[in-house]
């Protein structure tokens, strides 16, 4: 049924959620506050980097410092693959799909932790270089569309027959915005606090990535 395949990362490909907050408190630890809970900083991801950081420091109500988003980025790439693993039966997952359709990944996270992510989990041989965009690419972030229209026109498939498959309220707004089907994934740590209530008839929903083989 569709042609091109189009994973967000974080709390959809891979579960980062604890890499992702040990970097985020160890900014606030270094700028004399304490750490919020793994959960809490989960709900704050989807939007990059910058927006995070700004989030956890309005949480902790803390001044946030000049260079703040460097020291996070900094902070994250010693810790990039420390718990982050792919969500269980996703490798199987992109094996088959890779069979039947093209694969992609857009993502608000920066490129080159994207793609060390990617290679360091074993992801990478899903998806052509060209195919996979990060949140600092030429295009803007999402919810914007731009990234997600140009992956559709670069497999030459038409949005009808893309499906964006994510985690977050972040991605049903890009899929919305570009005119394609969307799939949530309700195992992601982006899905928490997700407004039901916007779903659609056509919105689809898994709870395991084995799912995803069933459309």
């Amino acid at each position: 049924m569709f042609d091109l395949i189009v994973f967000d990362l974080d709390g959809t490909l891979i579960d980062s959620r604890r890499d992702l907050a040990d970097a985020a408190n160890a900014l606030l630890e270094s700028c004399g506050g304490g750490p919020l809970s793994e959960e809490h900083i989960g709900r704050m991801v989807g939007d990059g980097a910058a927006t995070l950081v700004a989030r956890v420091f309005e949480a902790s109500g803390l001044e946030r410092p000049a260079g703040a988003l460097e020291r996070f980025l900094a902070f994250y790439d010693q810790r990039l693959l420390n718990h982050t693993r792919p969500y269980p039966g996703m490798t199987e997952v992109l094996d088959l799909l890779g069979l039947r359709a093209t694969l992609a990944v857009l993502t608000n996270k920066p490129l080159a932790s994207t793609r060390r992510i990617l290679e360091g989990l074993g992801l990478a041989r899903h998806f052509e270089e060209p195919a996979v965009l990060g949140g600092d690419g030429p295009f803007p972030r999402k919810p914007d569309p731009a990234g997600l229209r140009h992956l559709s026109a670069r497999a030459n498939v038409p949005v009808e027959s893309t499906l964006l498959v994510g985690d977050s309220l972040i991605d049903w707004r890009t899929a919305r915005a570009a005119a394609t089907p969307v799939c949530l994934a309700r195992y992601g740590f982006g899905y928490v606090g997700f407004p039901r209530h916007e779903l659609g008839p056509a919105d689809r929903l898994i709870d395991a990535p084995a799912e995803l083989l069933a459309l």
